[in-house]
């Protein structure tokens, strides 16, 4: 809502003077710059947060392969192991027969 008022005064001396004053209850708009700044900031750190985000999410699938990898490599290492066992009892079990 806007309101005007106009207060007219008259001096001793018979001089009119008027005052003019609007008043409206409406928000005030600030012009400039300032009202693009912040969408843009909200803007900017989606952008670096959607970039992080998938940053640490191929840091995540990196890591879940090197973990199989290293299981793998446990798993060959553990048949070998069994293998040489296999191996050695197979001989020793031939020494023994062969005396």
């Amino acid at each position: 809502m806007t309101e005007e008022r106009i207060t007219e005064t008259r001096t001793p001396s018979g001089d009119t003077h008027r005052t003019h004053t609007v008043i409206t209850d409406g928000p005030a708009r600030s012009g400039g710059g300032a009202t693009w700044i912040v969408p843009l900031l909200v803007l900017a750190l989606a952008i670096v947060g959607i970039y992080l985000f998938t940053q640490q999410s191929g840091a995540e699938v990196a890591k879940d392969n090197a973990i199989a990898g290293a299981a793998d490599s446990v798993s060959d290492a553990a048949d070998q192991v069994g293998t040489a066992a296999q191996n050695a009892g197979d001989a020793a079990r031939d020494a023994v027969d062969g005396e």
